[in-house]
C-alpha cells in the first residue's frame, strides 16, 4: 500500500471573504489584500519541491500561481469547494434571520448539512478521498490550493470528526497543513497550522 504526503492550503482572502458571504462554487476572485497576501506567501521545505495543484475555481488558481516559489498548477476539480447551493452569496447571519428552525436543523447536520441545490461534507468527504487516492497511486507529492469548507471535509475524514461541536484541531487559514494520503483514500494529519508567512 502506497502513502504519499501532501500538503494543503485555503486561497487567499477575497472581498467575500472580508464581508462573511458564502462563496461556495461562485467563482469569486481574489481581493486586493488576497493578491498582496498570496505573493508574500512562502511554501514551507519540502513542499516548496512538490507539483502544486488547484481547484478549478479563480481565487484557488490565482493563489497557486501567486505562491512562491512559482510553478506550473495542476487544476483538480475535487479541490473545489463544497457547493452552498441557494445559500451562496449570504452571510450565516442572513440565513440564520431568515431560515429560522429549518436552517438551525441544517446545521445541527453535522457531516449532513446541506443546502437546497448544494453538497453536504460528507459528499466532498467522497471526492477528497477520491483526489486523495489517486495521488497515493501516482506517488507524486503535491501542495493542493482548496477552500474553507473542502479543507473542513478532510480534517472530518481523516479524523473521524462528525462535525458536531468543536473539531478536533483549529486551523489557521493563513497556513499550510501536511497529511499523508493512502491509495485506499485514506488520509492522516501528519503536521497543522505550518505558516506561509516569511520570517521578518
Amino acid at each position: 500500500m502506497s502513502a504519499v504526503p501532501f500538503a494543503i492550503l485555503r486561497h487567499a482572502p477575497t472581498e467575500w471573504n472580508a464581508s462573511g458571504r458564502l462563496q461556495g462554487l461562485t467563482d469569486t476572485g481574489l481581493s486586493r489584500d488576497g493578491e498582496a497576501a498570496a505573493r508574500r506567501w512562502r511554501l514551507p521545505t519540502p513542499a516548496d519541491g512538490w507539483k502544486r495543484m488547484s481547484s478549478p475555481l479563480r481565487r484557488a488558481r490565482r493563489t497557486a500561481e501567486l505562491l512562491q516559489p512559482s510553478a506550473a498548477v495542476t487544476i483538480c476539480s475535487e479541490l473545489r469547494e463544497m457547493s452552498f447551493g441557494v445559500w451562496e452569496g449570504h452571510t450565516l447571519a442572513e440565513l440564520r434571520a431568515a431560515g429560522g428552525e429549518t436552517f438551525a436543523a441544517a446545521e445541527n447536520a453535522g457531516l449532513d448539512f446541506q443546502s437546497p441545490g448544494g453538497e453536504s461534507p460528507r459528499m466532498t468527504m467522497v471526492r477528497i478521498s477520491r483526489w486523495a487516492a489517486d495521488l497515493a497511486r501516482a506517488d507524486e507529492p503535491a501542495v493542493a490550493v482548496s477552500h474553507k469548507a473542502a479543507i473542513r471535509a478532510l480534517l472530518a475524514l481523516a479524523t473521524g470528526w462528525n462535525m458536531l461541536g468543536r473539531p478536533p484541531h483549529k486551523l489557521d487559514w493563513r497556513s499550510a497543513h501536511f497529511f499523508v494520503a493512502h491509495d485506499d483514500g485514506r488520509v492522516a494529519v501528519e503536521r497543522l497550522n505550518v505558516s506561509l508567512e516569511s520570517p521578518s
